[in-house]
């Protein structure tokens, strides 16, 4: 796969009403520009990014505009990455037939796609890791396309979960995109937009923004190469949870593998009526193309099957702020025998309208999960699961090097081990309290462990995380 943008350049304004038509940028629609401007031949702006963690080769394309798709898709074909970082993993296979009509077929369906998911924006802001932000009005965001979300706006702010200290709020500059100075207007929020190169990279375009299927969803053992360590509690009614997690960059082995940390507010079986919510960090260069810890959420009310999805990439949760955008990356991150930086999250029932909100730091609302998403989350959770999460490919055979959290083992503790601290759930009447009966599980304990623990100022709390491959996980 070749690491190039299509044409994502800004197209000229104009006033005239004569001989105008709405352009498409990465297959949004933009504003108006000249007739004129259209037959011109535009420039492909290859950007260079540095990152400390990754390597690219990258590949040019012509800018002649007749020749420009064909010429993409012979590159995606043809140009392999070579990146230190993902060491065996073969993205093209070099046998493959080029099909232009498959391919071209496959573009329009791209084409299509980011029309839904890229709304018009009345701001766009580069970002200093090359994101590119939209500033969409909130009541044209993706959440609305839902049926019985339509001609709606978002709703009010809900009563909070009494005990939850709202003081100290954290200042909401903690993404790189915020750090450029430049802002959302107010009654707008930033949406980070999707590319055609996002959805090339892909191993599936109709799954796009979905995790893989799990058969035989469980907690008890890895399920489809997915393995997970967590904490968990069970057995009662839960309205909702709170942590704090703290951040890190992991290396992730290849581009079909990624590495989580986060919270899951899970009801139903786990089986195909599996609904979750779920929020925290994420390293994913499938989805993101680059090896960026990034704020996500997700939600899934069939066991991953066909609902759901990451972030706003399709109708579901609704945003209200408009100082963070899900999806992009975090910044800063923690440093092994260095400073430490977390989040809180805190997920929540409005006892009023029954949707589940999301908050950010102390005070800083995200948005909300409409309940009619669900069916047994319209009610209550069953289980509250925190902790990091990981895909094993096994891409040569041998357990996948993709580290969890810092990438070391829980034993060794306090700012060389990742942690969750301040564990507590949301009960019945709408109050945060600490957890009774807290479990600790790795599904492989000599790849990926953890230790949990309680005392005065963390509360309830656990390391977890490791390496991966090593000599006791071959």
């Amino acid at each position: 796969m070749c690491w190039m943008d299509l044409v994502g350049d800004v197209l000229p304004w104009t006033n005239s009403r004569e001989n105008t038509q709405f352009c498409l940028v990465d297959g949004r629609r933009t504003g108006q520009c000249k007739q004129a401007e259209t037959d011109r031949v535009l420039a492909i702006e290859t950007k260079t990014r540095n990152f400390s963690s990754m390597d690219f080769s990258w590949c040019f394309s012509s800018p002649i505009i007749p020749i420009l798709v064909h010429f993409l898709l012979v590159a995606s074909l043809l140009c392999p990455v070579h990146s230190s970082e993902f060491g065996n993993a073969q993205v093209v296979n070099q046998n493959q037939t080029f099909r232009p009509e498959e391919e071209l077929q496959k573009l329009q369906i791209i084409r299509t796609r980011l029309q839904q998911i890229n709304k018009p924006s009345v701001k766009t802001i580069q970002s200093p890791d090359g994101d590119i932000i939209d500033c969409v009005m909130s009541h044209e965001q993706p959440a609305f396309d839902h049926p019985l979300l339509k001609g709606q706006k978002p709703l009010d702010p809900p009563e909070r979960p009494n005990g939850h200290d709202q003081m100290g709020v954290l200042s909401e500059n903690f993404q790189l995109w915020s750090m450029s100075g430049e802002s959302c207007p107010e009654g707008t929020i930033p949406i980070r937009r999707t590319t055609e190169q996002d959805m090339f990279r892909a191993s599936s375009i109709h799954r796009f923004g979905r995790k893989s299927i799990r058969r035989r969803v469980r907690r008890d053992t890895n399920s489809n190469g997915h393995e997970h360590a967590v904490g968990y509690v069970n057995g009662d009614q839960y309205y909702g949870a709170k942590a704090s997690i703290n951040v890190w960059a992991p290396r992730v082995a290849n581009p079909y593998e990624f590495s989580l940390s986060q919270m899951w507010v899970i009801s139903g079986s786990f089986g195909d009526d599996l609904n979750t919510i779920e929020a925290g960090w994420q390293v994913s260069p499938e989805l993101y193309g680059d090896s960026y810890p990034r704020f996500f959420t997700y939600w899934t009310s069939d066991a991953y099957q066909a609902t759901g999805c990451y972030n706003l990439l399709c109708s579901g949760f609704v945003q209200t702020n408009s100082k963070i955008a899900i999806g992009a990356a975090i910044s800063p991150t923690s440093a092994y025998k260095g400073g430490q930086f977390d989040i809180s999250l805190l997920i929540w029932k409005d006892p009023k309208h029954g949707n589940w909100w999301l908050e950010f730091g102390s005070g800083i609302l995200v948005g909300y999960w409409p309940s009619f998403l669900f069916n047994h989350l319209r009610d209550h959770a069953s289980m509250i699961q925190f902790g990091g999460e990981v895909v094993n490919s096994r891409p040569t055979g041998s357990h996948t090097s993709t580290q969890m959290g810092s990438g070391h083992f829980a034993g060794e503790g306090f700012g060389k081990a990742s942690y969750f601290r301040n564990l507590q759930v949301v009960d019945w009447d709408n109050n945060l309290i600490p957890l009774s009966n807290l479990r600790v599980l790795a599904d492989h304990p000599n790849c990926y462990d953890i230790q949990g623990g309680i005392n005065n100022v963390w509360g309830n709390y656990f390391y977890y995380g490791g390496p991966g491959k090593n000599v006791r996980c071959p």
